[in-house]
């Protein structure tokens, strides 16, 4: 089962965690909060498998890289425009990927007297 929705070969990039300064109430933008970030690609990566070959499949620190300068960037208001810019960056810089998935999680979000464990977003992306 794919639960990501985008094919079967894919790296993923689980877990990744950076303070951002996104959402719509001024002490977010303000004070910053975690921002914990999953991304899945899809690509062909026989030939990498078979080569040992990094030129042959994505270099995932440059995705991670992508994602940091993102959430670690200019202040949005939404969290889905967060994950957007995260998908068109990760389509743009890496021609081989043929679908990208994106999950962006604020943990602990307060909502009056009531603490979420997080809200989140996905997105899926297909060029």
């Amino acid at each position: 089962m794919d639960e990501w929705g985008i094919g079967h070969d894919r790296i993923i990039l689980s877990g990744m965690q950076f303070i951002g300064y996104h959402g719509t109430r001024p002490e977010e933008n303000r004070l910053g909060q975690r921002f914990v970030v999953d991304v899945a690609v899809q690509l062909d990566l026989q030939a990498a498998g078979v080569s040992d070959d990094l030129s042959q499949t994505v270099d995932y620190s440059q995705i991670h890289d992508r994602v940091r300068e993102i959430v670690c960037g200019p202040p949005l208001k939404l969290t889905e425009a967060v994950a957007e810019r995260i998908a068109a960056a990760v389509l743009h810089d890496h021609p081989t990927i043929v679908a990208v998935a994106v999950r962006v999680t604020k943990p602990g979000v307060r909502l009056g007297e009531t603490i979420l464990a997080g809200s989140m977003v996905e997105i899926v992306r297909r060029r």
